[in-house]
């Protein structure tokens, strides 16, 4: 997969990750001279070209065995050359979260975007009204929602397909009750300019863990979401909708559970009666992680398939102000730390030596632009110049902090070399 190399053009002076000598040379003349880690300035974060491949070719596998569609959040990564990659491998379009969002992927060419939150920008709806290619769907869970959408899409010469979100108590947004969203689907069916295209919402705030417990609690949600659905659809309230339905759920913890209960409903050809998709929204799977998601990711429950982390940080060691201690020059500002601290992986001595394991450093603490390394036993030996690898935990906190990033062929290899750049667009 070739990303955004050939597009970039001269790589920009002061740029994070751009190293010094590299100022103002054409990111693909750079490329091909096949640099080494120790030809890129830190703090850096490395996307792994070995791992996102197989990530995205395994998920994509995973959803076609499921007999689900893709449609994978593009907020994890703002990058449309690896969006571009998700989709030439079968994802169905790109999930956005705001505005902002929706536009870029619109600018981007995208012709199927799912909007997972209720558009009210006044300038987003009335352009989402003119004639257009792409499928924009968008979310309402209120009809409060309705009625603030309703004086922007009067005029409307496209309706603006509209999924009715259903949420549950404590959760994040939506209807708190199938009844609720039974009225909201009402209100969407009876305004003009807006046409009930299905249901949606998202389980992931309802449990944060794969216990038992907490797989309970998501399917009974995902039973509800079912339900509603199938009762829209008796009670006449789907009219035709071009492109077909869609019931939609799945983040990126618990999306075998979304194809486990929903999968019924997919018949995307309507042999089975209205052409349904349903359509799993996953998006960290793409980078997936050294924490979170590893932890939880339903690949680990027995889905087919095996998820790699591709987004690795690497420090270089400023100070050893105490034995036990020594200081990184990567921060907040640098690594995702939402989700838990980053993970000791492995050292590079002197910043050129092969990568090799490292025992005994921890993590403890992060400033802005400092991390803190607690040493025992042989890290103790660790030493000023040396470049420690670290594991991430959250890839979506981690993207949003970095305009540019630069593709190894393989982190985990003794010598990673730059093979591409991936450009992100966070505004």
């Amino acid at each position: 997969m070739v990303y955004d190399a050939p597009e970039i053009g001269a790589l920009p002076a002061g740029g994070k990750a751009v190293p010094v000598d590299a100022w103002g040379v054409p990111a693909d003349e750079f490329v091909a001279t096949r640099p080494g880690l120790a030809d890129l300035p830190t703090p850096l974060v490395t996307l792994d070209a070995t791992a996102l491949t197989r990530n995205v070719a395994t998920m994509a596998a995973w959803a076609a065995a499921a007999g689900v569609d893709l449609a994978p959040h593009g907020k994890t990564t703002m990058a449309p050359s690896i969006w571009r990659a998700q989709l030439e491998a079968g994802a169905i379009g790109i999930t956005v979260a705001t505005g902002w969002q929706l536009t870029v992927a619109l600018r981007e060419g995208l012709d199927w975007v799912l909007a997972a939150y209720p558009v009210l920008d006044p300038q987003v709806l009335r352009f989402l009204g003119k004639p257009r290619t792409a499928r924009v769907l968008t979310w309402v869970d209120g009809v409060d929602v309705v009625e603030a959408m309703a004086p922007h899409v009067a005029d409307a010469v496209a309706p603006v397909d509209v999924l009715v979100e259903l949420g549950a108590t404590g959760g994040r947004t939506g209807a708190r009750s199938r009844s609720a969203a039974a009225e909201v689907a009402r209100a969407v069916a009876a305004t003009p300019g807006l046409r009930l295209a299905g249901v949606a919402g998202y389980e992931g705030a309802l449990a944060h863990d794969a216990s038992p417990a907490s797989l309970v609690v998501v399917r009974t949600y995902l039973s509800d979401l079912a339900a509603l659905h199938w009762t829209l659809l008796d009670q006449g309230l789907y009219g035709d909708v071009p492109g077909g339905l869609v019931v939609s759920a799945g983040g990126s913890a618990y999306f075998d559970a979304v194809a486990d209960v929903l999968a019924g409903a997919h018949d995307p050809d309507g042999t089975r009666g209205a052409p349904t998709r349903v359509v799993v929204r996953a998006g960290a799977y793409v980078a997936h992680d050294d924490g979170f998601y590893r932890g939880i990711t339903p690949m680990n429950r027995g889905s087919e398939g095996e998820l790699r982390a591709a987004l690795h940080g690497w420090v270089r060691i400023v100070s050893r102000p105490e034995p036990g201690l020594a200081l990184g020059d990567a921060g907040k500002r640098d690594l995702a730390f939402d989700e838990g601290l980053p993970e000791v992986q492995a050292v590079r001595r002197a910043a050129t030596g092969d990568t090799e394991p490292l025992e005994g450093a921890t993590v403890t603490a992060m400033n802005d632009q400092h991390t803190f390394l607690s040493l025992t036993g042989d890290a103790r030996e660790l030493r000023v110049g040396d470049v420690v690898r670290l594991g991430l935990s959250h890839p979506c906190t981690t993207f949003d902090k970095w305009q540019l990033l630069p593709v190894v062929d393989d982190a985990l290899a003794p010598q990673p070399v730059l093979v591409d750049w991936v450009r992100t667009v966070f505004g």
